[in-house]
């Protein structure tokens, strides 16, 4: 059976700090058309300092699942950042699409990691103003 299809072994070394961002957070891919990887889906690394919290944003029509690698984190979300969840490490989570949301680092030592895969090859990130919440 031939193929040209291979596997990809991505180091972190390799992963691209370019894709989109949201203030207060980092994301990195790792599988991601800029890295030469054609896939149907998108994943990296997402990472919120000690003491940080992300801006309000949603991913648009994508669907987002993430697993906490470190740390823990506290999620806000709806339509007047109303419902509030905690996840710690070894925990997945699921963003649906569309969803506004900010997650918010607790610890004032260890930023929290999480390993993310979303639903399209491309990240989408729509960052909205901080008075979108009261």
């Amino acid at each position: 059976m031939a193929t040209s299809a291979a596997i990809h072994i991505v180091s972190p070394a390799e992963f691209d700090r370019g894709t989109a961002q949201t203030p207060g957070s980092e994301r990195r891919a790792a599988i991601a058309p800029a890295l030469g990887i054609e896939s149907a889906i998108w994943g990296g690394l997402f990472e919120v300092a000690p003491g940080s919290r992300t801006g309000i944003h949603h991913h648009g029509e994508q669907e987002t699942i993430a697993y906490v690698l470190s740390g823990i984190c506290e999620i806000r979300w709806g339509e007047r950042g109303e419902s509030v969840a905690r996840a710690k490490a070894g925990d997945f989570i699921h963003v649906p699409a569309f969803l506004p949301h900010m997650e918010i680092n607790p610890s004032k030592q260890r930023p929290f990691r999480w390993v993310v895969v979303r639903s399209t090859a491309t990240p989408i990130v729509v960052n909205l103003p901080d008075d979108t919440w009261p």
